[in-house]
């Protein structure tokens, strides 16, 4: 049987800090995924600055499962020394934060090349990125993304059996992997089993628009099920993408945020009582 730990991305809840833990705590979850704090990105913030936000989450007794930040979201064309020295704050902060988990992506493939093209300097920017991580003591977690490379199950396996290291290891996104027509359970699961150490709760129709955990056709009971059959002991965040949220319009790309409702407490709650329903039915 595996032990889970609820947390979730709280910026969906509100852009402000106090707001986000408020609800947090009423939902009693005791984690976050931080990405966004008082409408500024995680991995902008000072060394000075986070010790202030980590004095505000141990009053409220939040603690940190994983720091969202948007590492390796950039093009793989673009300037890569000053990407790396904006992990080696987001490496500093995680410290100060007490988490080891850094969430990270595999650079964005211009459009109409093929993503083998680049490969080898992805794994060349994964390799450094991840040496630099295993010497701080903290770990990387990539997320399957569409758009990057490792937006398939096939090539996000590729960069983690490549690069080797315990301090790389994968963030699964059903929904995401929907959005790339990658079907997730039990082609992606499978695939990536032995490197799953967290996962996202996020949920897409056929058509990639994105609902509770559930209602679509990312087989999340079915993945949650066999990460408990397996012994699975970590963090299942909840990543509603259910309403319109500070900072979202950054984070995707491709335009799909139209006709989203209001973000905030209730659609964050919706996401919620999902994931407790699915949880509920496993424990039957």
């Amino acid at each position: 049987m595996g032990k889970f730990i609820i947390s979730g991305f709280a910026d969906e809840i509100a852009p402000e800090l106090d707001k986000q833990m408020t609800v947090l705590k009423k939902l009693g979850i005791g984690f976050a995924e931080l990405r966004g704090i008082d409408g500024k990105n995680v991995s902008d913030y000072t060394a000075e600055e986070m010790k202030t936000v980590k004095e505000r989450l141990d009053k409220d007794g939040i603690r940190v499962s994983l720091i969202g930040s948007p590492i390796g979201k950039i093009g793989i064309d673009d300037d890569f020394d000053a990407h790396m020295k904006k992990l080696e704050n987001t490496i500093e902060l995680a410290k100060i934060l007490e988490t080891e988990n850094i969430r990270v992506f595999s650079f964005y493939i211009p459009n109409g090349e093929t993503a083998e093209k680049y490969r080898d300097e992805v794994l060349r920017r994964m390799e450094k990125m991840t040496a630099a991580a295993k010497h701080a003591g903290v770990r990387l977690l990539h997320e399957n993304e569409k758009g990057i490379y490792g937006d398939t199950a096939k090539r996000c396996a590729d960069i983690l059996e490549s690069v080797g290291s315990d301090s790389l290891a994968a963030v699964f996104d059903p929904a995401n992997f929907v959005q790339c027509g990658q079907k997730t359970y039990p082609d992606a699961y499978e695939m990536l089993k032995p490197y799953i150490i967290y996962m996202h709760i996020k949920d897409a129709k056929s058509d990639g628009s994105v609902v509770p955990a559930g209602s679509g056709c990312g087989e999340v009971e079915k993945i949650i099920s066999a990460l408990d059959a397996a012994g699975y002991e970590g963090f299942l965040s909840l990543e509603p993408h259910l309403a319109d949220f500070a900072g979202f319009a950054e984070l995707e790309k491709d335009g799909s945020l139209e006709k989203l409702p209001e973000g905030g407490k209730k659609t964050f709650t919706v996401a919620y009582n999902a994931l407790k329903k699915i949880l509920d039915n496993i424990k039957q």
